[in-house]
């Protein structure tokens, strides 16, 4: 089967070399550590004996689990390796996976674990079916009744120090779903004409950053923050956000912050310098799960959307294989007296897969491929239940991030084929 992704080699850093012992190791990134049936996934490390000053034998071993289960193991071998000071040795081991899934490999040297990272077999045949409730979809209607019912109240005023020679930039204010102020920072082109414009939105307890006001002189940009966060931090009254409300889903934190996703679209798209149609959305972490949700719930407001990382999906596998965001949630289930069952039911309302099959525009998504706070099993979750056109790119040794090398100039290629002549 021709794989379907692009994929690129990144340098950033995502497989753990723990060092327990004298060797190195070093693992063949020639297949970038995901394969498509009918391949037959072999893993080659390169092992170096970097301390010890005479030749020794060692027993290298190979295991790989579950991703939501390392106490699981299914796959375990191993091999005799005889070392030479500073001499490179090469070991292969051919695997047998069970099916489609990400999978944790660890590798031993006498029993000590010296390495770990993560490996995919057919990234785009993962399941994790939907589990929305049964009045998903009118509970989202009514949301957004309720956020139409409340005025925009938009205001932007000049902010000097941040505008440049091509873009002026304006702090922007305005009123959102259950009358909470938002708080955003705008970059308008100076020059008369409609443009193409583009929504950043924000990580969980993301900070505002430098920002270029003349970077990208032919677009509107709008760097923004949810309620309580980024801008709106100082602000803030719900505590740590994913535990607000809990235990309701008409007042949980989320559902006001999805709505704010939606109400920044409203903005941007009264602007008369935006061009007609042409509203893009990018976010990494809880801002790639603000972006899916923004675009499931906008009407198809968004012509094509670029999300990475993307946090608040799948919850049940996500908190089997991951501590946090788990251990917030359970501490504020145990405070409210809340069953696993109740909240799970409540998280539903907000699971990224649950809202995805809700996307109409073209989606351009990244993922980390030994990321360890919003794992690729999560991410894959939401991309196979889009149905809208779409690409992936995995970055094979990113761990919470992406190459942003690589990425920026990617996500300005995909919005490119979009724009109005």
């Amino acid at each position: 089967m021709k794989k379907p992704l692009s994929i690129l080699l990144l340098s950033a850093l995502g497989i753990a070399a723990l060092g327990a012992r004298d060797l190195k190791v070093d693992v063949d990134m020639g297949h970038n550590l995901w394969w498509n049936a009918p391949e037959t996934p072999e893993i080659t490390l390169t092992v170096t004996d970097t301390l010890s000053s005479v030749a020794n034998t060692s027993t290298l071993g190979f295991y790989i689990t579950p991703d939501v289960d390392e106490t699981t193991r299914l796959v375990s071998m191993s091999q005799t390796v005889a070392t030479t000071p500073g001499k490179a040795q090469t070991v292969t081991f051919a695997l047998t996976v069970p099916g489609p899934g990400f999978y944790k490999c660890f590798v031993t040297d006498d029993g000590n674990t010296i390495c770990r990272f993560n490996i995919g077999y057919e990234p785009t045949s993962v399941i994790s079916l939907p589990d929305a409730p049964a009045d998903f979809d009118a509970f989202w209607e009514r949301a957004l009744q309720e956020l139409s019912e409340v005025p925009g109240e938009y205001k932007l005023t000049e902010n000097r120090e941040l505008s440049g020679k091509k873009r002026k930039c304006y702090d922007v204010e305005m009123k959102s779903w259950g009358g909470e102020t938002l708080r955003a920072r705008l970059y308008m082109p100076t020059a008369k004409g409609t443009y193409p414009a583009q929504i950043y939105y924000n990580g969980y307890g993301g900070k505002p950053w430098d920002f270029d006001p003349d970077g990208r002189p032919d677009w509107i940009e709008l760097v923004t923050g949810v309620r309580g966060q980024m801008f709106n931090e100082p602000y803030n009254t719900y505590g740590d956000w994913i535990q607000y409300n809990l235990e309701d889903p008409d007042t949980y934190y989320y559902k006001g912050a999805f709505m704010d996703a939606v109400r920044l679209i409203d903005f941007v798209e009264q602007l008369p310098q935006v061009a007609p149609g042409q509203i893009y959305a990018e976010g990494g972490s809880q801002g790639g799960a603000l972006t899916l949700a923004a675009a499931a719930l906008c009407g198809g407001r968004l012509r094509a959307i670029a999300p990475y990382i993307p946090f608040l999906t799948d919850y049940q596998d996500y908190f089997r294989i991951v501590p946090w965001p788990a251990s917030a949630v359970w501490e504020a289930a145990r405070r409210k007296g809340l069953s696993a069952s109740q909240v799970y039911d409540n998280l539903r309302y907000f699971d990224i897969k649950n809202l995805a099959r809700r996307i109409t525009c073209p989606v351009m998504m990244g993922i980390g491929l030994q990321d360890p706070t919003c794992p690729p099993h999560t991410n894959m979750a939401s991309y196979n239940l889009i149905t809208s056109p779409k690409q992936l790119i995995i970055y094979p040794l990113c761990g919470h991030t992406v190459d942003y090398s690589h990425w920026n100039p990617a996500r300005d290629e995909f919005f490119s084929q979009f724009l109005a002549n």
